[in-house]
């Protein structure tokens, strides 16, 4: 890649370091797109022993491309998240590898492919840890960031994605014994407080 595309392409994504995602940091600020894929990343390389005959390199693909839509669309939460987003998302994506080199596009395109369709173990681990990155964001962050959809939604949220492997399922688990426990920790607060 010539280094004027390779800068190009690099500054369209650096959109991704500003544009704020739903979720709220334990310092009680809106996280970005690009924080979140960081630490998906993170999340993956940590758990590759639990997965010795997935293709880590390639769940860590997936969790480091996934979001690069968001650069032209922003972030839409998923619980918001219409077919007409998916579809513009879907076509930030295209611009954003008609940018590349055709040999650059040609190997990061399947890779969107892929994780759409959700039939690999690879793209399942990406999904589960995905979701699971969300519900770990929201149980670091100040309940005052919760909005009245998400005392139900951080319950529930990832389970279908998260029943396909033991670990993600133990996982799933204890992210949701976090959540209660939170919950259940605002609410004696508020007891002692009246």
């Amino acid at each position: 890649m010539d280094p004027r595309t390779y800068i190009r392409f690099l500054s369209t994504v650096e959109a991704l370091k500003n544009r704020t995602r739903h979720s709220w940091s334990s310092a009680g600020r809106h996280e970005s797109v690009a924080e979140h894929s960081w630490r998906l990343c993170l999340m993956a390389l940590l758990c590759a022993d639990e997965y010795p005959a997935l293709d880590i390199n390639k769940v860590l693909r997936m969790c480091l491309i996934h979001d690069f839509g968001e650069a032209l669309t922003g972030d839409v939460p998923s619980f918001y998240k219409t077919d007409a987003d998916e579809e513009k998302e879907r076509h930030a994506i295209a611009e954003l590898l008609g940018m590349l080199p055709a040999s650059t596009a040609a190997e990061l395109a399947p890779l969107f492919e892929e994780m759409e369709a959700l039939r690999t173990p690879e793209a399942k681990l990406f999904k589960a840890l995905d979701n699971m990155e969300a519900v770990l964001s929201h149980n670091e962050a100040p309940l005052s960031t919760w909005i009245p959809l998400e005392y139900e939604e951080n319950l529930v949220y990832g389970n279908e994605s998260a029943a396909w492997s033991e670990w993600t399922r133990a996982l799933r688990r204890e992210l949701l014994a976090d959540s209660l426990q939170k919950l259940e920790d605002a609410k004696k607060d508020a007891q002692q407080k009246e």
